[in-house]
């Protein structure tokens, strides 16, 4: 205990002899780590956005004119025996003249004079939850195209697919900033740590001289490294919750603007204790790259 009392305060003492270069690297590593997870909080907004649309994604099998009844519904008996259906629902050429009527009042001139109604019945398909990717709809939907009855089949594929690109192109960026920044930390953390060996050089001489091993010399700037760091890191997801604040309270806190009613959510707690985690692990290989480069303290 006495030992371990030692060595936290020789940390802190190293913390106060060097408070502005400390409070550099605290700064660096939260800057580093609070870029990182704005990549991340919009990855895994933007991954639940995909989720939510392949949960209500659905396909619709328009069928010919002049199909009977009788051959729609034993295409509907089919269609629901495919295990990558989880639900199937048959609209009327009158039910998909009712819905458009209800749902574009001031477009329903366009049918007027007409005589006939123009809308195909149809076949609203939603897949099952192991069969909503866009590759799997994408396949099922080409075999379905041939089937006989249907004149063609349609689902909204775009914003999953256009998400998905962005979603990849996201994981790329972060892991470049992330790697760039995190190498600018570690060197931060690793010159505040080597000004503090310059500074007490003559007393860890001293300690040396008595018969303290280079391990024991090391730990607490071993430990100064770990709390520079995870001080950098509650300062990052600090700095992350209140630009989400006001970004959300400036844009609205769901998607709506992409026509869900999923909401924008921040880091879970577990996320935001990784993140902390890092910061002590970046500061802590700030530490030891210092530490490797002081020939004369050997175990």
């Amino acid at each position: 205990m006495r030992r371990l009392t030692y060595l936290l305060r020789e940390t802190l003492t190293n913390i106060r002899l060097n408070r502005a270069t400390a409070l550099i690297a605290v700064g660096t590593t939260g800057f580093t780590l609070a870029c990182f997870g704005v990549f991340l909080l919009l990855y895994l907004n933007l991954k639940g956005m995909v989720s939510s649309l392949e949960e209500g994604i659905q396909v619709t099998l328009y069928l010919e004119d002049g199909v009977s009844v009788q051959a729609a519904s034993q295409l509907q008996h089919r269609l629901q025996d495919d295990p990558e259906v989880a639900s199937i629902a048959f609209i009327s050429k009158q039910q998909a003249l009712k819905e458009f009527r209800e749902q574009f009042p001031s477009e329903q001139h366009l049918l007027e004079g007409l005589g006939v109604n123009p809308l195909p019945a149809s076949l609203v398909v939603t897949m099952a939850s192991q069969f909503r990717s866009p590759e799997a709809v994408k396949r099922w939907t080409e075999r379905r195209q041939r089937l006989p009855g249907v004149d063609q089949v349609q689902y909204s594929r775009a914003w999953i697919e256009n998400l998905e690109t962005i979603i990849g192109y996201l994981e790329l960026t972060a892991l470049a900033v992330g790697t760039l920044l995190s190498a600018a930390a570690i060197t931060i953390i690793t010159s505040a740590i080597r000004l503090t060996l310059y500074a007490r050089r003559d007393e860890i001489e001293v300690m040396r001289f008595i018969g303290a091993t280079g391990t024991f010399i090391k730990i607490p700037y071993l430990l100064e490294g770990a709390f520079l760091g995870a001080l950098g890191g509650v300062l990052s997801v600090l700095l992350l919750k209140a630009c989400f604040e006001v970004v959300t309270s400036q844009v609205g806190g769901t998607g709506r603007l992409l026509g869900l009613d999923t909401s924008f959510a921040f880091f879970p707690v577990q996320v935001s204790v990784v993140m902390v985690l890092a910061g002590l692990i970046l500061g802590s290989a700030g530490s030891a790259v210092s530490l490797l480069g002081v020939g004369r303290m050997k175990s």
